[in-house]
C-alpha cells in the first residue's frame, strides 16, 4: 500500500465541480499519494457525489485495489489511499443516466502510470452517451482518443446501446491500453482543413420527424456557405429508452490536430435546423481563427500533460474554468509550473 502524507483538497476551489473529484481522484492513483477532498461539489446546486461520481470512484478503488472511503450519493467528503494492483476486466452497473464519458475519465487518466496488464476492460451497463454539460461517447472517440492515440495511449470505445436522460440504459465497452512511450502534447497550429465529419445520433422517437436530416442539411449548408470546404456529416436513429438527440462536428488537421464543435444535444425550444447551424458555427470559429484545441479537450489534455514529463503546450481560443482548475491541481502533485499567455484572439498554454 502507497505510503506518504495524506493530502487534502478544498473541493470548492477553483469551479468547484465534479472534475476537481474526478482529476484528484486519478492523479491519487497515477502520482501514489493519498488524498482528503472535503466540500466536493460545494458551487453545484446538488453538492456533493452524484450517481456518475460515485461509480467512477468506485470503479477506481476496486479496479486498483485502493482504499475509498464509506461514500455514497450526497457525500461532500472523501479520501482515497492509493494502490496499483490492477484488475484486468470489470463490470459496472449504471442505474440511471449518469454520463459514461465522466465515469470513465478518472479511470483513464490513472491507466497513464500503469504497465500491467496489457489491457484493461470495462463492461458498462446503463448510464448516457449523452449528457449536459459532458462530452458524449462519439466525441470522445472521435477527437480525445484519437489524440491520446496519436501521442501512444490507446483507448476503444464499443457502443452497444446509446443511452439519454432521464433513463440512461446505454451498454459500453470500453478497452484501455496502459501506454509503453508517450509524446507529449505540441498543439499550437491547426493548418489545413480539408474535410469536416460529424455524426448525429437521435432516438427513434423522433424518426417521423426526420430530425437528423434536417441536421444534417443544415450544418451541411452553413459550413458550405461559411468555409467552402466538404462535409460528410453521418447519422443514425437508434433505439433507448429515453427520447433525444446529440451530435457532434470535427475536423482533422494536416498538424495532427483534431478541431471539433464539442457535444451539441438537443432541446425542446430549438428546431433541428438552429442545432445543425449552432454546431457548424462552433467549428466555424475555431477554423477561421486557426485554433487547434476546442474549448471541451484543453481540460481533457492538462491531465496528460502533466504526466509527460517534458514541456507541452497548446494552443486555445479560451481558458475555461475546467481548464484553470485543472492547471491548479497539478500543483498539489507535483513541483511544476505552468503559463497562461493572452495572445489577443487566442491563448498558449504551457506547462514547463
Amino acid at each position: 500500500m502507497t505510503q506518504g502524507e495524506l493530502l487534502e483538497i478544498d473541493g470548492s476551489f477553483g469551479e468547484g465541480g465534479g472534475s476537481i473529484l474526478r482529476i484528484g481522484a486519478a492523479f491519487s492513483i497515477l502520482f501514489k499519494r493519498p488524498i482528503r477532498i472535503k466540500n466536493i461539489r460545494a458551487n453545484r446546486p446538488k453538492p456533493g457525489l452524484r450517481l456518475q461520481h460515485l461509480k467512477g470512484l468506485k470503479t477506481l478503488s476496486v479496479l486498483t485495489n485502493s482504499i475509498l472511503s464509506e461514500c455514497e450519493i450526497g457525500t461532500t467528503q472523501i479520501t482515497l489511499y492509493p494502490n496499483q494492483l490492477i484488475k484486468s476486466k470489470m463490470k459496472v452497473e449504471v442505474g440511471t443516466a449518469g454520463n459514461i464519458g465522466l465515469l470513465l475519465q478518472p479511470i483513464q487518466i490513472a491507466c497513464l502510470g500503469f504497465k500491467k496488464p496489457e489491457k484493461i476492460e470495462i463492461l458498462i451497463n446503463g448510464g448516457g452517451t449523452f449528457g449536459k454539460y459532458a462530452p458524449s461517447l462519439n466525441y470522445l472517440q472521435q477527437v480525445t482518443y484519437n489524440i491520446f492515440r496519436n501521442h501512444g495511449f490507446n483507448i476503444e470505445v464499443d457502443i452497444l446501446n446509446h443511452g439519454f436522460y432521464p433513463k440512461g440504459g446505454a451498454k459500453v465497452r470500453c478497452t484501455i491500453y496502459p501506454p509503453k512511450s508517450i509524446k507529449p502534447i505540441k498543439l499550437t497550429k491547426l493548418g489545413k482543413v480539408a474535410l469536416i465529419q460529424g455524426e448525429i445520433i437521435s432516438t427513434n422517437h423522433l424518426i417521423n420527424k426526420k430530425v437528423c436530416e434536417r441536421i444534417k442539411k443544415s450544418a451541411e449548408f452553413q459550413l458550405n456557405k461559411n468555409l467552402g470546404i466538404e462535409a460528410k456529416i453521418n447519422f443514425k436513429y437508434v433505439n433507448s429508452l429515453s427520447p433525444g438527440v446529440g451530435l457532434s462536428l470535427w475536423a482533422f488537421s494536416d498538424t495532427g490536430a483534431i478541431i471539433s464543435s464539442g457535444t451539441i444535444l438537443g432541446e425542446r425550444n430549438i428546431s433541428s435546423e438552429e442545432l445543425g447551424i449552432i454546431a457548424a458555427n462552433k467549428i466555424i470559429s475555431y477554423i477561421k481563427k486557426g485554433i487547434p484545441v476546442d474549448n471541451y479537450l484543453s481540460d481533457q489534455l492538462i491531465p496528460f500533460m502533466a504526466f509527460f514529463e517534458e514541456p507541452s503546450k497548446m494552443k486555445v481560443l479560451e481558458v475555461t474554468n475546467h481548464t484553470r482548475t485543472n492547471l491548479e491541481l497539478i500543483k498539489f502533485f507535483l513541483d511544476r509550473n505552468y503559463q497562461v499567455t493572452n495572445e489577443k484572439s487566442h491563448f498558449i498554454i504551457k506547462l514547463e
